[in-house]
């Protein structure tokens, strides 16, 4: 890992990027014992409009706690998409919902596309684990943190009536990001 790498979690209010960012900080911080920082920020809407949350992790101390250069970023939504991709730096990976995000942005970065949402309904019945499923991709595809720290960081946050539901979500994750990468060569 670079001293540095950032990650951005956008969609719009609602859809768990907030929770997204505070298990990744954790998974990587509580679990992987790196050193992990989370912000995150609202459209002027709570729900609908665009979110973001933002994780920055390292194996050294963190100088600054705000991205300025995305490794990985999650577009759930097309408007989250236009308004936060600019960031991504070259080299680095964009997971889109595909078919929530039909404009893709140019830029010199891996786009991996997947029905996210569609995949949570209907695999799992609920489209509120979208987020937990989003969580097992980019584990799984940037290797960032390992998917033990990130199954114990998701059981820590999620009830325990929705345990084997956020399991089961977090391993479609995973296995879907193998899946898509073994399709585009970089298995």
């Amino acid at each position: 890992m670079e001293d540095r790498y950032e990650l951005r979690f956008s969609g719009s209010g609602g859809q768990g990027m907030i929770l997204a960012g505070i298990i990744m900080a954790e998974a990587a911080s509580v679990y992987d014992t790196k050193t992990a920082t989370q912000s995150q920020s609202y459209g002027p809407e709570s729900r609908g409009g665009a979110s973001k949350a933002e994780v920055i992790i390292s194996d050294s101390p963190i100088d600054y706690p705000k991205a300025t250069a995305i490794d990985c970023m999650l577009a759930l939504t097309q408007e989250a998409c236009t308004k936060y991709h600019a960031d991504i730096k070259k080299g680095g990976i964009l997971i889109v919902d595909s078919d929530e995000v039909k404009e893709i942005p140019r830029g010199d970065f891996k786009v991996y596309g997947f029905p996210i949402i569609e995949t949570a309904r209907k695999e799992l019945g609920k489209t509120i684990v979208a987020n937990i499923l989003s969580l097992g991709l980019i584990a799984e595809l940037t290797g960032i943190v390992t998917k033990d720290a990130m199954e114990k960081a998701v059981l820590s946050r999620v009830p325990k009536a929705f345990e084997d539901l956020n399991k089961r979500a977090l391993q479609i994750g995973f296995d879907r990001a193998k899946e898509l990468r073994a399709k585009s060569g970089n298995a």
